[in-house]
């Protein structure tokens, strides 16, 4: 561990919190659509996959980092896929 910091968890918060975003954005596209079962699924996985995140980072403050860089990231790379298709 470096100061303190389990890269793991680290990599983890990081990769859960860019799919999260991900998956928030895929989320309103549905729900602006008005697909019902879509929609409803995103939700369910968007919640399923933050848990994670926010369990480790709430054990560790240093964790935000990495869900917020996770975040971005996840936000960015879904609005341009989206925009791509």
């Amino acid at each position: 561990m470096i100061f303190g910091i389990d890269p793991l968890i680290a990599a983890g918060v990081f990769a859960c919190t860019a799919v999260t975003d991900a998956i928030y954005v895929f989320f309103n596209a549905a729900v602006v659509a008005r697909r019902r079962v879509s929609a409803a699924n995103w939700s369910g996985l968007w919640y399923l996959l933050s848990a994670f995140a926010v369990i480790s980072y709430t054990h560790d403050i240093v964790y935000v980092l990495f869900a917020a860089s996770g975040s971005w990231l996840g936000a960015y790379a879904s609005v341009t896929w989206l925009r791509r298709s």
